[in-house]
């Protein structure tokens, strides 16, 4: 499973799974995929798909209408994928896990199934994952699964905010061709790639400034890319809300970020690839030399400003998933991590938590249990 504990469903979610290509069904709390057992039914089928959706623990009990035998409530134990939300919080689903996504005293999240940062790095089952979530099989490549998959917006979002891990943190395959190592990006590439420009562009601009001046536009492009990270993050990366309902806007979102989210520890598929940051600067190139166009100087600076922090960005991004860091930063990584484990729609701040306290989106932290 992607994370140490199962998920939770609404009863809704359940209900929709309704059809011989995905057969959910509920005992109490507990919730079943059957999908694979439809057509091995002894009685048909039918009887299977008329419960399809539904609570089966009458039927089960109900000897005069249809005997089960033991066979029957070990294929049920084998097809557990989850428990039934309670709106009232009640009391524990199996005796492990509460309805209101609480496992042995500690919160777990009921979107991601996952209650601590270690739970990222624990190994997905990749068959059991496949088989419960009917999602993406780890072991072939992503990307044609994604662009042929045909999954509906609602269920794509759900599923690739379930972090994955593969095996042992090694980068499960997206192509699986010739462009399988254009999609890793080790994290020294970046400083070694952009500080050259970088250094290259203040150079230039000296020639027209002086040296307070170029500091002063210089940390102006820096206080700059701090607001661009946190929009960027949470109007482009997470526009879930607003992503198309249609392959084209799912497998751009996966190609994007949602990777990322779907296997958070893949360290060559973290920060982002040079030619794809080279698609999103330009604009902020001719935006900078728009809002400066008294002075190419002035622009210049402020825009190597910006890359820098962009450097600083995937540098921290990188450091915060894989590196034991300093106390000052312990707390930064604490909150990145949340945002994967425990809430992705708040704390977009990478580098900092500043502008999540400013517009709202501050991460709460995990939910204490008395």
């Amino acid at each position: 499973m992607p994370g140490r504990t199962l998920p939770t469903f609404t009863l809704a979610e359940v209900e929709s799974h309704n059809t011989k290509k995905s057969c959910y069904v509920t005992v109490g709390k507990n919730v079943y995929d059957v999908t694979d057992f439809v057509d091995a039914h002894p009685g048909g089928g039918d009887l299977v798909l008329d419960y399809a959706g539904k609570d089966i623990a009458d039927i089960l009990k109900d000897e005069a209408s249809h005997a089960h035998s033991e066979a029957a409530y070990e294929v049920l134990d084998d097809s557990l994928i989850g428990f039934l939300e309670d709106a009232s919080n009640g009391a524990s689903a199996n005796g492990k896990v509460k309805a209101n996504g609480q496992a042995n005293g500690t919160f777990v999240h009921p979107r991601t199934g996952m209650s601590c940062e270690e739970d990222l790095s624990k190994d997905t089952d990749i068959t059991n994952d496949y088989k419960t979530y009917k999602f993406l099989d780890l072991s072939r490549p992503l990307f044609p699964q994604v662009w042929f998959g045909g999954f509906s917006k609602e269920f794509y979002l759900d599923q690739v905010h379930r972090p994955r891990h593969y095996k042992g943190g090694a980068s499960a395959p997206l192509f699986g061709n010739f462009l399988e190592p254009l999609s890793k990006t080790p994290w020294w590439l970046i400083p070694v790639f952009w500080l050259p420009p970088v250094t290259y562009g203040l150079y230039l601009a000296s020639s027209g400034l002086t040296a307070l001046g170029e500091v002063a536009c210089f940390i102006g492009g820096l206080g700059f890319w701090s607001i661009a990270e946190y929009a960027l993050h949470r109007f482009l990366f997470h526009l879930d809300e607003w992503l198309p309902d249609n392959r084209v806007g799912i497998t751009l979102h996966f190609t994007l970020h949602g990777i990322h989210h779907y296997l958070p520890m893949d360290k060559y598929r973290l920060v982002m690839p040079p030619a794809l940051f080279a698609v999103l600067a330009t604009p902020f190139w001719k935006l900078a030399h728009t809002v400066f166009y008294w002075d190419w100087n002035v622009a210049t600076a402020v825009y190597c400003g910006g890359i820098f922090g962009y450097i600083c960005y995937d540098l921290t991004h990188y450091f915060l998933h894989h590196q034991n860091l300093p106390l000052w930063y312990k707390q930064l990584k604490k909150l990145h991590l949340e945002h994967h484990f425990l809430d992705y729609e708040n704390g977009f701040g990478v580098t900092s938590p500043f502008w999540d306290k400013v517009f709202g989106t501050e991460l709460k932290g995990a939910k204490k249990v008395n």
